[in-house]
């Protein structure tokens, strides 16, 4: 059984991607902790969060909203992660790895956006 949202790849990634994120904010210094660290944890979670919410609804077009909003977030995230290089906190390569993975995320919420229903 279960529900559908933990069927979809992309959610199992979205979520993985997250923990990362949260790894991330955890390891900013206390001055931006309460500026970038919760805007970064919180557009992070919205990633998975939206999608399970859009895999739960019965319109394509209710459905594909919320992909869309879990795809927007990978964005949101994306343009903290620069700030956060600007700071220092990441290395090029784990910024490099964090924006690889928000690609394909984002590449995926959009085919499942404009895709068909899910089974």
């Amino acid at each position: 059984m279960g529900f559908k949202f933990e069927k979809l790849d992309v959610w199992k990634r979205s979520i993985n991607y997250a923990d990362g994120l949260f790894q991330v904010a955890d390891a900013l210094p206390q001055k931006y902790q309460f500026s970038l660290g919760e805007q970064l944890r919180r557009a992070a979670l919205s990633i998975p969060t939206n999608i399970a919410e859009g895999s739960g609804r019965d319109s394509n077009k209710s459905r594909s909203y919320f992909y869309r909003i879990a795809k927007g977030s990978v964005y949101e995230t994306v343009s903290l992660l620069v700030m956060t290089g600007k700071r220092g906190i990441l290395t090029r390569e784990e910024y490099q790895a964090h924006y690889k993975e928000a690609n394909e995320i984002a590449a995926i919420l959009t085919k499942l956006a404009d895709s068909e229903p899910l089974a």
